[in-house]
């Protein structure tokens, strides 16, 4: 390799150029250029390389560029498919011969190289790529004049096709002259020809090897700690610039030494420590993992809100591996200073098995031994608050072995353990819903065994039509609607309205059920009543959309039974249950001397919280257990909400390094955080006979994207960004001052700020650079989504304009 000289591709920079007025030796550095003006041999068997040659210990990022070239020399002039070792790996190739070409196709998605790099499992949260390498050999009189060879990276986040990068790599080789090279050496071996000619020569792998850039200048944890700290204060969470700076600095955490961490960890105040958990956890690395568990003292109670937001971090785990879970399972054997923790790290150790499983990790051991713990701990457990625990736990893990177990909960089982059996089930793919199954849900639906409550039978009910019901059960649900509670016939009815309206897969079977007169009459679908059921779109794209369902159970005498919120994200066949908050109340009638329904006339007050979010169950929150616990937050009551889940997760996680055939290194990084605050509250008031219970969720949304293609002495890069800051607000008001009751229902989305960037970078190893940058905003609107026709009209009613008064002055 001889004349080297390094180029912008991008012609029209001119003076920008940042190779403007610098000699190789400059822009390359003279060691590097020495090394890559070094010769280097082949050993090539029918156009095959069987050795590749050179120093050693020249720098790797000079001896991938070698490479690169090397692997164009490698080719065949018959059509076939084969498998070839390059600089990029084992891959299988393809070659179409012509007259006067051959083009060789590289399927780069099979070549086998050590790389490392990580992806999220599922669809919606990650990123597709699609890569292709053709390479063209001109030939003339059977020799190869010119060499064409171009390869493209592309990828994009499946959720938002504005963040998208490509990376191109061409490579051109030709012929210009021929002149007598050196004198033929002979000898019965390769290797003895290459010592003959230098022996410091020695037979290397042609595969690409990894290298490092040097990172210059470049802050310590501890300074990039104290830099960013000031937005990770807790009233600065719902700004952009947070999520922004936690997703730098969980980069960073990445490439820290545990001894760095833990001093970043111990020299903090409370008030930011919350937040440094979160991105501590978030960092997956095993320096990381030990620096936290370190750091968090289990067996107190006084860091609970840290051991909480730890073991969140842990279950929203982009690609948690083993050791994670086999220190959470070490732990559940300890001892806890907190129940609440107990519980919360059984919950997710089921989140940690449900994904490893996922990602083909069902076999591993810590794996296989936390199925143990879930489905051995439900059978023997005694008391209700250890069966709740092991419900939500397997409520997050989905085993189809534990199928069997929540069925036998939900018919035995008393009320709320009942109603979390039938959560679960709900949570299933439609094949674990077996004929074996929906025979259950029908007899706890229909109560031939025992009476259960109507939020127990409502869910056994949405399970069997949600999960290709027959014609018979149709049949048979359709016919129970006016033989049930008054309020449950009203929900039953909304539940089969809402199928058939937004389409769900019963509703074909739904229609041909209606077709007979007995399931289809005046009389069943005329029952009035506050309860209802919505599904509705927030988003609808050809190739995504979002959806939101809201459902509502009261008691006979109106007072809120259930409301539950969900809301769905659906890319192609992926789906993400981005949310749900449900509301439970019971036990309440007495507030208005109102009579209970049947069956739940012995019900203990009690009011409480359940939320999924991102696919993880959380553990539920309660606003008040017992009679005496609601009066006393009655009379102190201040509507205040209760914060059920809090904090920064890391949502979209994807990093990828790549071998180009040029010899030069690619990275992809594509990360997406949030900060997320769901908060719910209850209100009651005597005095005007009204409660409200109200759930908000806000988030902010950061993902950015980052492509560099580096060749040690210079690197380019694309960085992209967006970042949006949304509010979702759903309010339901009941007034009971009047029969029958007055609901209204709210959901408001907030105006949200919509920001994208785009950086574009060249720079040199000795600190010039080339840097453009573009930016758009917008905002998007807010708006109240729309939920069925009766509830507009009762809202009017609830919120009817005050008359004016018509007379001026005292009387």
């Amino acid at each position: 390799i001889k004349d080297v000289n390094v180029e912008s591709v991008n012609q029209q920079r001119g003076e920008k150029s940042i190779f403007k007025g610098k000699n190789p030796p400059k822009i390359i550095g003279k060691e590097n250029l020495k090394a890559l003006q070094r010769p280097m041999l082949l050993h090539l068997v029918h156009g095959k390389i069987k050795e590749f040659y050179s120093y050693q210990n020249e720098p790797v990022a000079i001896e991938n560029l070698k490479r690169g070239l090397a692997s164009l020399f490698q080719m065949q002039l018959s059509s076939g498919t084969t498998n070839e070792v390059d600089i990029s790996g084992d891959c299988k190739v393809t070659y179409q011969a012509h007259q006067d070409k051959v083009l060789k196709i590289k399927a780069l998605d099979s070549c086998k190289i050590a790389r490392s790099g990580f992806t999220i499992p599922n669809q919606v949260l990650g990123v597709s790529s699609k890569a292709s390498s053709a390479t063209t050999y001109k030939i003339e009189d059977s020799f190869v004049i010119a060499v064409l060879a171009e390869e493209t990276h592309s990828f994009g986040l499946n959720f938002l096709q504005t963040i998208t990068g490509k990376i191109v790599s061409k490579q051109k080789l030709e012929l210009k002259t021929t002149e007598a090279g050196p004198r033929l050496m002979s000898g019965k071996q390769a290797a003895a020809v290459i010592k003959a000619v230098d022996s410091k020569y020695t037979a290397i792998p042609i595969v690409g090897q990894v290298f490092q850039s040097e990172c210059k200048r470049c802050p310590s944890l501890l300074e990039h700690w104290q830099s960013i700290r000031k937005h990770l204060q807790p009233d600065n969470l719902s700004k952009a610039e947070a999520v922004r700076n936690f997703l730098a600095f969980v980069q960073h955490l990445r490439t820290a030494k545990k001894e760095e961490i833990l001093q970043v960890l111990k020299t903090e105040k409370k008030e930011v420590l919350p937040q440094l958990v979160d991105a501590v956890t978030s960092a997956q690395t095993p320096d990381s993992l030990e620096a936290i568990l370190d750091f968090l003292d289990f067996k107190s109670d006084s860091s609970i809100i840290l051991q909480e937001r730890f073991l969140y971090a842990c279950g929203f785990a982009s690609h948690p591996n083993e050791e994670l879970l086999r220190a959470l399972i070490s732990k559940f054997k300890g001892s806890f200073g907190s129940n609440d923790i107990r519980e919360t790290v059984m919950i997710i150790i089921g989140a940690l098995v449900r994904k490893l499983c996922q990602n083909e990790g069902c076999k591993l051991k810590a794996v296989v031994e936390a199925k143990k713990l879930i489905l051995g701990g439900l059978e023997k457990a005694e008391n209700k608050e250890d069966i709740m625990m092991y419900l939500l736990a397997l409520k997050n893990a989905l085993l189809p072995e534990g199928i069997p177990l929540l069925l036998k909960y939900a018919e035995a089982g008393e009320g709320p353990i009942s109603h979390l059996a039938t959560t679960a089930l709900q949570r299933y793919d439609v094949p674990f819903i077996t004929e074996e199954v929906k025979k259950t849900l029908n007899r706890i639906y229909h109560q031939n065994r025992k009476i259960h409550e109507k939020t127990v039978r409502t869910t056994a009910a949405a399970v069997i039509l949600n999960n290709n019901p027959s014609y018979t059960e149709v049949k048979n649900i359709l016919l129970s609607i006016g033989e049930l509670p008054k309020e449950m016939n009203k929900y039953m009815l909304a539940i089969v309205q809402d199928i058939l309206r937004f389409e769900r897969p019963a509703s074909k079977m739904v229609r041909r059920v209606l077709k007979e007169m007995v399931a289809h009459n005046y009389d069943r679908f005329s029952k009035s009543g506050s309860s209802s059921a919505y599904t509705g779109y927030i988003e609808r794209k050809p190739h995504l959309a979002s959806t939101y369902s809201l459902d509502i159970l009261y008691s006979g005498s109106g007072i809120l039974r259930r409301s539950n919120l969900n809301i769905f994200q659906y890319i192609g066949k992926a789906d993400l249950h981005g949310s749900q908050v449900v509301i439970e109340a019971q036990g309440l009638e007495a507030l208005i001397a109102a009579t209970p329904d049947e069956g739940e006339e012995n019900l203990d007050s009690y009011a409480g919280m359940s939320a999924i979010l991102f696919d993880v169950q959380l553990r539920p929150v309660t606003f008040f257990n017992g009679y005496s616990d609601l009066m006393s937050k009655m009379l102190s009551a201040s509507g205040d909400p209760v914060s059920v889940v809090k904090g920064l997760v890391l949502l979209t996680d994807h990093s990828q390094e790549l071998q180009l055939q040029s010899g030069l290194k690619a990275n992809v990084e594509v990360q997406g955080g949030l900060a997320i605050d769901i908060s719910g509250a209850m209100e009651f008031s005597l005095w005007y006979r009204e409660s409200k219970t109200r759930v908000k969720n806000r988030v902010t949304v950061v993902i950015t994207g980052d492509i560099t293609v580096d060749s040690s002495f210079v690197k380019a890069g694309l960085e992209t960004s967006a970042e949006t800051e949304a509010g979702l607000e759903f309010i339901s008001t009941v007034q009971f001052s009047q029969y029958p009751f007055l609901v209204c229902m709210q959901m408001d989305k907030d105006e949200a700020p919509f920001r994208q960037f785009e950086t574009k970078y060249e720079r040199l190893s000795t600190g010039r650079g080339y840097v453009s940058r573009k930016r758009k905003e917008y905002l998007l609107a807010g708006c109240e989504f729309p939920l069925h026709q009766e509830n507009s009209e009762m809202c009017k009613v609830v919120f009817a304009p005050q008359p004016e008064s018509t007379s001026s002055g005292w009387f």
